[in-house]
C-alpha cells in the first residue's frame, strides 16, 4: 500500500514481470520495460485485500502467477525453480512452495520435504506468499477472492484458504513441493493486536460457515481450531471464550 514508485521490485528481488496493485489515495497506472522485463502499477483508491488480489488476477497476463506481498524477499533463483516445478507437474493447476519467516520472534511453518496433493483439509495451511497458479486454469473457471474476507474487512483472514478451496471445487489440481523460495518478515503490525480477540474469533467462525457451511464439519473445526491455538492465545482470552465466539459467527448472522 501506498507505494510512491516501483523500487519494491528491487527490494524484493524481483526478476520477472511484476504487476503492482498500489492502493492508496490515487488512480492511476505506470508501466516501465527494461528490455526484459515489464513492471506495471495500478494505483486506486479501492481498500481490502481480496479486491488487491481481484485487480491483479484481472489484469495479470503471464501464464503463472505467483502471489507477494510487500514484505517478502525472493531467492534471486525463484523464476527458474517455480517454472520447473510447474514443468514437472504439468497436471498441477495450483504450487504452494516453501516461504520461511525471516523474523525469528514468530513460529516457522514445519514445511515436509515430499510433495502433497492438496485437499480441502491440508489447503487451510497455505499462506498466500506460497501460492503461484497457472492463470488460465483460475480465469477459465471465474474464480476470484472472496471480498468479503481478507485484511481490511476481516480480522480472521482467511481470503486464500476459501479460494484454495473453491479452486478445489472447480476441480483444479493443487500440490504443495518442498521447493524453497523466498522469505517473508511478519512484524508486530496492527493484524497481530487483533490477532485472537473476541472479534477476531467471530470473523474465525464467519470464515468457518463460509467453508463448511452451519454443519457439524463446521462445529468439529471450530473446536479443532480453538483447541490447536489455544497454547497461542491463552494469554489474551479463555478457551470457552474462542470456541463461543467462533460458534457465534458460524450460527449467528451479523
Amino acid at each position: 500500500m501506498h507505494q510512491s514508485d516501483m523500487s519494491i521490485a528491487e527490494h524484493s528481488q524481483i526478476q520477472s514481470d511484476l504487476l503492482i496493485i498500489n492502493q492508496c489515495n490515487k488512480n492511476n497506472y505506470e508501466e516501465k520495460n527494461n528490455g526484459i522485463y515489464c513492471s506495471r502499477m495500478i494505483s486506486t483508491t479501492e481498500r481490502g485485500l481480496s479486491r488487491s488480489r481481484n485487480m491483479a488476477l484481472k489484469n495479470a497476463v503471464g501464464d503463472i502467477c505467483l502471489i507477494c506481498d510487500d514484505d517478502e524477499l525472493l531467492d534471486k533463483e525463484y523464476r527458474e525453480k517455480i517454472l520447473k516445478a510447474f514443468e514437472e507437474h504439468p497436471q498441477a493447476d495450483i504450487l504452494a512452495f516453501i516461504v520461511s519467516v525471516s523474523n525469528t520472534d514468530y513460529d516457522t511453518k514445519k514445511y515436509k520435504d515430499h510433495v502433497i496433493k492438496l485437499n480441502y483439509f491440508s489447503s487451510l495451511k497455505i499462506s498466500s506468499c506460497q501460492i503461484a497458479f497457472r492463470r488460465k486454469s483460475v480465469i477459465n473457471k471465474s474464480i476470484l477472492f472472496d471480498e468479503s474476507v481478507g485484511s481490511g474487512v476481516s480480522k480472521a483472514g482467511g481470503e486464500e484458504n476459501i479460494f484454495l478451496h473453491d479452486c478445489l471445487k472447480n476441480g483444479l489440481q493443487a500440490l504443495y513441493v518442498p521447493v524453497h523460495i523466498g522469505y517473508v518478515s511478519q512484524e508486530v503490525s496492527q493484524w497481530s493486536h487483533n490477532l485472537f480477540t473476541q472479534a477476531f474469533f467471530e470473523d474465525r467462525g464467519r470464515f468457518t460457515k463460509k467453508l463448511w457451511g452451519r454443519h457439524i464439519f463446521a462445529t468439529a473445526y471450530a473446536f479443532f481450531y480453538t483447541i490447536k491455538k489455544y497454547p497461542k492465545y491463552k494469554h489474551k482470552t479463555t478457551f470457552t471464550v474462542a470456541l463461543f465466539s467462533t460458534l457465534k459467527g458460524i450460527f449467528i448472522e451479523q
